[in-house]
C-alpha cells in the first residue's frame, strides 16, 4: 500500500488540476456527506425521542421536513463545496451554481409546504363538509402557487437574470387578469371569508334580505338555499357576505312572550291558580325554562295573562314540540280546574 501511494505523482496534473487536488476534492466530499448524513441521523433521533414525550405533533412535522432533504440532496451540496478546491471553466461554475440554487429554493419550497399543510389540518382538522374541504384545497393550492412563483423569481435573480422587468410584466398582467376576473375572484374570496368567519354553515337555517332557507352547499361562486317552499335559491357569495344575515341554528335560547285570557266570570280563587297551575306545567316540560308569569290586566273582555319562558334549544322542530305541548297541557289543566279561556264577547244590558 506505501508502495502504491509512493508511486503516484501527486503533482501530475489532469484537466487543469494537480492529482492532490482531486484527493482533497474527494476527501472533502466524503467527509461531508458523512457528517450531513451523521447530523440527519442526530436530529431526527433526537427529535423522535422529543415526540414520544410531548403531546403536540408540531415535533412530527419538523421530522418531516428533516426526511425531505434526501441523501441526493446531501450528495451534490458535499459535491459543491468539494469541487472548490478544483478549478473549472466559468460555465462550468455557473451551471453547477444554478444547479445548487434551484435545488435550494425547492427543499425550502418543499419544507413550507410541509408546515402550511400541518398548519392548515390542525386548524381545519375537526371539519368534514366537503364545501369545506374544498376551501381548504384552493387555500393550499394559491399558497403553494404564490410559493412557486417567488422561488422562481428568486431562482432567475441568482442565476443573474434581470426579473425587474418580469415583476413589472406580471403586475400588469395581473391586474388585467383581475379587471377581467373581478367578479369571480370577488365571488371566490367572499367564499373565503364565509368559510373562514363562519356565519353559517350547511346544515344552517337562515335569513338572508329576502330569502330564508336551509343552507345545502357553500361553493366557491355561489351558496344554494333550500326554502321553506322546496325551491333552490342560488345566491352569489359576495351578496351573502354583504347581506345581514339571522341564523337561526346557532340561536341557543328562543324568548317567548305569550298571553292567554280567561274569562270575567272565572271566581277570585281559581284565578289566583293560574299561575300554580302554569308553574306546575313547566316542572314537566323539557327544554323549557318559565322566567314568569303575571296576571297582567283587566282586559276588555277577559282576564289577561303574560308569561315569560325560554326554550333552551336552537331547533326549531323542538321549538314548536315544547310550545305545543305547553298549549296542550295548560288547555287539559284549566278543564280539570273548569278555568274557561276568554274569546272576543260583547254583554248588552237593557233598561227596564
Amino acid at each position: 500500500m506505501t508502495k502504491f501511494i509512493e508511486s503516484i505523482n501527486f503533482g501530475a496534473e489532469y484537466f487543469g488540476n494537480s492529482v492532490l487536488d482531486y484527493l482533497k476534492a474527494v476527501v472533502v466530499f466524503i467527509a461531508l456527506f458523512a457528517t450531513f448524513k451523521l447530523v440527519q441521523y442526530i436530529i431526527l433521533r433526537r427529535l423522535g425521542k422529543l415526540a414520544e414525550k410531548t403531546k403536540t405533533d408540531i415535533d412530527d412535522t419538523f421530522i418531516s421536513i428533516v426526511r425531505s432533504l434526501k441523501p441526493a440532496f446531501y450528495w451534490f451540496v458535499a459535491f459543491y463545496f468539494a469541487i472548490k478546491f478544483l478549478d473549472f471553466s466559468a460555465l462550468t461554475v455557473k451551471l453547477i451554481n444554478g444547479i445548487l440554487v434551484v435545488w435550494v429554493v425547492y427543499q425550502v419550497i418543499v419544507a413550507i409546504q410541509i408546515l402550511i399543510n400541518y398548519i392548515l389540518s390542525k386548524r381545519f382538522a375537526k371539519e368534514d363538509d366537503a364545501s369545506a374541504k374544498a376551501a381548504i384545497g384552493y387555500v393550499n393550492m394559491i399558497a403553494k402557487f404564490l410559493l412557486w412563483i417567488i422561488g422562481l423569481l428568486l431562482i432567475f435573480s441568482n442565476l443573474g437574470i434581470d426579473v425587474t422587468s418580469l415583476i413589472a410584466g406580471l403586475g400588469i398582467g395581473g391586474i388585467a387578469v383581475a379587471f377581467a376576473l373581478q367578479n369571480i375572484l370577488s365571488d371566490l374570496f367572499s367564499s373565503f371569508a364565509i368559510y373562514f368567519d363562519k356565519p353559517f354553515s350547511v346544515g344552517d337555517f337562515i335569513i338572508a334580505g329576502e330569502h330564508m332557507g336551509t343552507v345545502e352547499k357553500i361553493g366557491i361562486k355561489t351558496t344554494r338555499i333550500r326554502a321553506l317552499q322546496g325551491e333552490e335559491i342560488i345566491i352569489s357569495n359576495n351578496e351573502l357576505t354583504g347581506a345581514r344575515i339571522q341564523n337561526f341554528k346557532k340561536m341557543k335560547k328562543r324568548r317567548i312572550v305569550s298571553s292567554f285570557g280567561i274569562l270575567y266570570e272565572t271566581p277570585v280563587e281559581k284565578v289566583k291558580k293560574v299561575k300554580e297551575i302554569v308553574k306546575n306545567i313547566f316542572k314537566t316540560l323539557e327544554n323549557a325554562e318559565l322566567s314568569r308569569i303575571h296576571f297582567k290586566e283587566l282586559g276588555d273582555f277577559s282576564l289577561n295573562f303574560e308569561i315569560v319562558y325560554s326554550i333552551t334549544t336552537g331547533d326549531y322542530n323542538a321549538y314548536m314540540d315544547t310550545r305545543e305541548k305547553f298549549n296542550l297541557s295548560l288547555m287539559e289543566a284549566f278543564e280539570k280546574e273548569k278555568i274557561e279561556f276568554a274569546y272576543p264577547t260583547q254583554k248588552l244590558f237593557v233598561a227596564k
